[in-house]
């Protein structure tokens, strides 16, 4: 049994030590956000614009579901931080995607992207009342539940980004910020 155990560690040292090889964990945390989520959070945030500056009635229905409701679906009935909640929620949308695929502020961005999928999830289950085969369960058999599950995975991307930064290939290491 000593022998498999030296000959695991001695395989698994020459292949480089932690720090060695996070370039590669960060790069792929980027990656897989840009193939699988990016086109996800820009697609849902285009749909809260009728314009470049312009709100669409369904970014507020979106993010204040049940507040927008109860003011008769419309916009002028809600408060300035309302508009202002929309306005951050919708732009976070663009801007926070955007910043982890260039590896800028990564650190902070994704810090961002862990607020926004909290208060997505929120959202979801508090203002639009998803079902529980929505919402999930963790340590079931089915790994596909929209919130826990899915939202725990995309979290893990963004805690693995913010731990470790951008890497390599990145704006981030560009302009040497850490």
């Amino acid at each position: 049994m000593n022998i498999l155990i030296t000959y695991h560690n001695g395989l698994f040292a020459r292949m480089g030590g932690s720090r060695s090889n996070d370039w590669i964990l960060t790069t792929l945390a980027r990656f897989a956000f840009a193939a699988v989520l990016l086109r996800f959070f820009w697609a849902s945030a285009s749909t809260k614009l009728d314009g470049l500056f312009t709100l669409s009635i369904g970014a507020y229905a979106q993010i204040l579901p049940k507040k927008f409701e109860s003011l008769g679906y419309d916009p002028s009935q809600l408060s300035f931080l309302d508009t202002l909640i929309v306005l951050a929620g919708t732009y976070g949308e663009f801007i926070l995607p955007l910043l982890i695929v260039v590896g800028l502020l990564t650190r902070l961005a994704s810090v961002g992207m862990i607020g926004f999928i909290v208060v997505m999830s929120i959202v979801d289950v508090t203002g639009h009342g998803v079902d529980a085969a929505t919402f999930g369960a963790w340590f079931d058999r089915d790994s596909g539940s929209l919130i826990l599950d899915q939202r725990l995975l995309w979290a893990t991307l963004f805690v693995t980004l913010f731990l470790k930064g951008a890497g390599p290939i990145s704006v981030d290491r560009v302009l040497r910020i850490t």
